[in-house]
């Protein structure tokens, strides 16, 4: 059993997404927090698995949190869920190790998957026996970590190379490169680029879809 602390400013969006959690096998809440002052201390009582947490708090921002619960030396996870949806957000929650970033307003599928999918990588990691390096970058690549990602080609940016690749990671099944830009916010011919270079990098397979006529649309999966 997945034990989660669920932190939201909103106490009915806390109640909600506490409900959703609990709907969902192997999952249960054992607390919710409406400030960060309220998350580290819950933290520290209850000793949960892994925080919801939100980023707009009314005390502090939600990353902040997370500071404080590792410089406590707390051993959780964390998935941001969160309405904020700037590059800059999404990048700080990365490198402050979010297992992931859901965007606010989210359904209770959404949430499901991302908490089956934590789920699965949880149980390979603790599973995970390193004995040389390709054991090591099969454990990396479990957590979501990059252990030796190819260098971009000139004209890509590391940043929306992050964020067409939790765009693959996220989806179930395969994406076209427009609906890839739109979950990225950037154009079709950029996504493009993009979904070629981990095409041709190994990191995601394309398929063809064939239509009633012109030429076969290119779709994307993560496979790496």
């Amino acid at each position: 059993m997945i034990d989660v602390l669920v932190v939201d400013d909103d106490f009915m969006v806390a109640r909600i997404h506490r409900g959703f959690v609990e709907r969902i096998d192997g999952f249960r809440v054992v607390g919710t927090a409406s400030t960060g002052e309220q998350a580290v201390a819950a933290v520290g009582e209850l000793r949960p698995d892994l925080v919801l947490l939100d980023l707009y708090l009314p005390d502090m921002f939600g990353l902040d949190v997370v500071t404080r619960i590792r410089a406590a030396r707390h051993d959780c996870d964390v998935l941001v869920i969160s309405a904020a949806r700037e590059a800059e957000a999404v990048r700080r929650a990365v490198r402050y190790g979010a297992v992931n970033y859901l965007l606010k307003p989210f359904g209770f599928d959404e949430l499901r998957t991302r908490l089956e999918q934590y789920a699965t990588r949880r149980a390979a990691l603790r599973a995970a026996v390193v004995a040389d390096q390709a054991d090591v970058d099969r454990v990396l690549s479990r957590s979501g970590s990059v252990a030796t990602a190819p260098a971009l080609p000139r004209g890509l940016s590391p940043e929306t190379a992050e964020l067409v690749e939790r765009a693959l990671r996220e989806h179930e099944g395969n994406l076209s490169a427009s609906e890839c830009a739109d979950r990225v916010g950037i154009s079709r011919v950029s996504a493009r680029r993009y979904l070629e270079h981990y095409a041709g990098t190994g990191r995601a397979e394309v398929t063809l879809k064939y239509g009633a006529a012109g030429r076969p649309e290119r779709r994307y999966a993560w496979v790496a």
